[in-house]
């Protein structure tokens, strides 16, 4: 094409600018309102797309902030874009600033073979965040395709903020100082065959790897789908982390390789995500799992983990031991581990450890080990404190100590001789009930794929039924209530649970109105510093039709008591009654609450003040595992006792409750309060 030709057709599509720089030196700054082919030989300032639907072509050139310097000191944006969606941006160099992309409130983006490598770096950063900074920043961007990029040598290859529905497909993200991807409330987005190796931050001699690491997904990043990614060599290679409680589920990881990382290949501590031969070779730990309850690992590697001449941080089996697959410092409930190669780790292929702080407080229950090769360790299999663990099929050769080790206090193990494929069991039964009445749990649905018949092992709350096809039982006690079941058939196992939630059987106050009412009545927000929208919530609920929803943003920082007033006016308090209340709160901050939380505070009609403190913070750290997702009820003795503190004169009467909360830092908070209600006196042997 001669040069006529080629700038009629530049000109044709939209701006075109000399290879000449502005007056004074200054790169141009673009403002992109129509289809764009830029100048190779033109390097630009920066580039701010105003209209939806343009194609920007960069046919590679570069858009450069700073030239020299530290990169830890990068200012700016290459590329930005708010609110304009429908936008192709392919074939661009940036580099030499804060972001090399960052684009918000938008959707319909593709954003293909660009280069946002040299941006925002800083190896020598020690633990904690540091921004969204580095290549690609995507905030509430939504139905979008990252394809065939390349983000290196920067602080985050690419981050997803709110984010959901994108494809990430072969694109370079590789060589990052803190994560090569990362999403935050980022959901079934599609991810595969990215190289997302080498995100680590750590300096010569040193242990930790300062939480960096190849692939990080925190904060309600649920149904998302990773394939075929280079994870490896990171400080992790992926990691799912949860510093605030709010946990990422439904997520499937298939086909990836998390080997050689420094401390986990693989580390997660949020419940049902599913691991499909993925390899975890050659780190600390192959698989860390962690307040992991409902994971399923299929068919993964995990060997050479935890040896001395490669990395070996954390040896928290004995002996200096590491693992293969561990799960351990969390509750595991409700696991299943089907044909893994777990062979020559520097300790147990496989382990499961319940408590070790409180002695077996809480155990790695209900678990189904089948198929799996246990080769070359330590350990095939190390079980401490563990209950409800069926084991079949597994392969065990030249492990040293023990194929499978028993280190205390492991009940309900059990061992078949497997002959068929694995059932499939099926549960039929509620997920809350009222405390006193009657409940059953049916697994006459369940399926045998062979002639072999079925026999059902029930576990609920450490009591063990008969082997029959369906339970009936009734809750005395209100709480959380873990129901685990394992159908056998012919030698295989399968596992269905239930997390049921037992509820009061009381009348409640301030979170049941009519039907049809948006804006409940009684309610007031006690912080000057904070708005509060109280609305009636009908789909997020737990006791009766309803539940009280408070969206407290923005959030002023520091404690916001949500308040309700008694509408029949001041109720007895006699002595033992207690304030019942659920809650389900979400804090997106890391980390999340501070200063103990709930604080309840009663007022009498007179205006007296009585608070009821929890000795330690509830939603910091709950119960149970599964209340950081669901719901957690709290019980509390108007005279204090009990893990509360009362401060101030005691009560005859309440015409207010105040359910406070405090948090670290200031972001929205969503807080749901269903079931509140002064409860009486236990009566004689009753089960409160």
């Amino acid at each position: 094409m001669s040069a006529i030709k080629l700038l009629a057709t530049m000109l044709s599509v939209g701006l075109f600018l000399a290879a000449s720089e502005s007056p004074g030196g200054e790169r141009p700054l673009l403002e992109i309102t129509a289809d764009t082919v830029l100048d190779p030989n033109t390097t630009y300032g920066g580039i701010v797309v105003m209209t939806a639907g343009v194609t920007v072509d960069g046919r590679g050139a570069l858009v450069l902030g700073g030239d020299a310097g530290d990169p830890k000191d990068f200012t700016g944006t290459g590329i930005r874009a708010a609110g304009v969606s429908g936008v192709t941006l392919k074939n661009v160099r940036v580099r030499g600033f804060e972001r090399g992309l960052h684009v918000s409130d938008a959707e319909g983006w593709t954003i293909e073979g660009c280069d946002f490598s040299d941006n925002f770096h800083d190896p020598r950063f020690g633990w904690g965040d540091n921004g969204r900074r580095g290549g690609i920043l995507l905030e509430r961007v939504t139905s979008s395709r990252i394809v065939g990029n390349r983000a290196n040598r920067v602080w985050d290859g690419c981050v997803l903020v709110a984010s959901d529905d994108n494809e990430l497909l072969d694109n370079d993200f590789s060589h990052a100082s803190n994560t090569c991807l990362s999403l935050w409330t980022a959901c079934r987005n599609t991810i595969a065959g990215n190289v997302l190796s080498h995100g680590i931050r750590i300096d010569p001699g040193e242990v930790h790897a300062r939480d960096s690491t190849g692939v990080l997904v925190e904060s309600g990043s649920n149904d998302n789908r990773f394939t075929g990614n280079d994870c490896t060599y990171g400080g992790d290679g992926i990691f799912i982390r949860v510093l605030n409680g709010w946990v990422s589920t439904g997520n499937v990881f298939e086909g990836n390789d998390c080997s050689h990382a420094n401390n986990n290949c693989i580390e997660a501590w949020s419940p049902r995500n599913r691991w499909i031969r993925n390899k975890a070779n050659g780190g600390s730990y192959g698989f860390w799992l962690g307040a992991s309850d409902q994971n399923v690992l299929v068919e993964n590697e995990a060997c050479g983990n935890g040896h001395p001449d490669g990395p070996h941080n954390s040896p928290h089996l004995p002996d200096g031991g590491h693992a293969g697959i561990v799960f351990m410092f969390g509750p595991s409930s409700h696991t299943v581990l089907r044909g893994n190669v777990c062979r020559d780790n520097h300790g147990a292929g496989i382990a499961a450890i319940g408590d070790l702080a409180a002695e077996g407080v809480w155990k790695a229950f209900h678990w189904i080990v089948e198929d799996n090769l246990l080769e070359g360790n330590r350990w095939g299999i190390y079980l401490h404190h563990a209950d409800m663990v069926d084991l079949a099929g597994n392969r065990f050769a030249d492990n040293s100590v023990a194929d499978i080790h028993d280190a205390g206090d492991v009940t309900g193990l059990r061992r078949h001789a497997a002959v068929a494929a694995p059932p499939e069991a099926i549960l039929a039964g509620p997920t809350s009930v009222r405390s006193g009445q009657p409940v059953r749990f049916d697994a006459a649905g369940s399926r045998s794929p062979t002639a072999a018949p079925l026999s059902y092992r029930w576990q609920i709350d450490g009591e063990v039924f008969p082997d029959a096809s369906s339970v009936e039982t009734t809750f005395t006690r209100p709480g959380f209530h873990r129901v685990a079941l394992t159908v056998e058939a012919g030698g295989r196992s399968d596992l269905a649970w239930r997390d049921l939630y037992v509820v009061d059987d009381a009348a409640e106050v301030g979170s049941e109105w009519p039907s049809g009412m948006v804006t409940p009545p009684g309610w007031s927000a006690e912080d000057p510093a904070s708005t509060v929208r109280f609305t009636v919530d009908t789909d997020t609920r737990l006791v009766g039709e309803a539940s009280l929803r408070a969206d407290v943003d923005p959030y002023g920082g520091g404690r916001v008591t949500l308040r309700h007033r008694l509408a029949e006016g001041p109720r007895p308090l006699p002595p033992g009654a207690r304030v019942v209340a659920w809650i389900a709160a979400r804090n997106p901050n890391v980390p999340a609450w501070e200063d103990g939380n709930p604080l309840l505070t009663l007022t009498d009609g007179a205006g007296r003040t009585m608070t009821l403190a929890p000795s330690r913070d509830l939603l910091a750290a709950p119960s149970t595992t599964e209340s950081r997702e669901g719901w957690l009820r709290i019980e509390a003795p108007i005279s204090g006792g009990d893990g509360w503190v009362r401060s101030g004169e005691a009560l005859a009467e309440a015409a207010s409750i105040g359910l406070g909360f405090d948090s670290w830092g200031a972001p929205p908070l969503v807080i749901r309060i269903d079931g509140l209600h002064i409860a009486p006196a236990p009566g004689p042997g009753s089960a409160d």
